[in-house]
């Protein structure tokens, strides 16, 4: 029960990097194409954290894909 919820605590705390490098200025690093799975996988002492919602952040961007080539780059 304790590994399940702090599975949950680190999965709530990371975070959506797509909604986050969309969102928050300067978070998206200018990746025009699937900028949440490129914040996620950024170097940071967080990385373990957001790699667990790499998935996630994958399908999210995919699903954004034809709206990010409207858009253009994130800044």
């Amino acid at each position: 029960m304790r590994v399940l919820l702090a599975g949950a605590c680190m999965v709530m705390l990371s975070g959506c990097g797509s909604i986050i490098s969309r969102t928050m200025p300067g978070q998206g690093h200018g990746n025009q194409f699937y900028p949440g799975v490129q914040w996620d996988v950024r170097d940071t002492p967080w990385r373990i954290v957001t790699i667990i919602d790499l998935p996630l952040s994958l399908v999210v961007d995919t699903l954004l894909l034809p709206i990010d080539a409207h858009h253009g780059p994130y800044e």
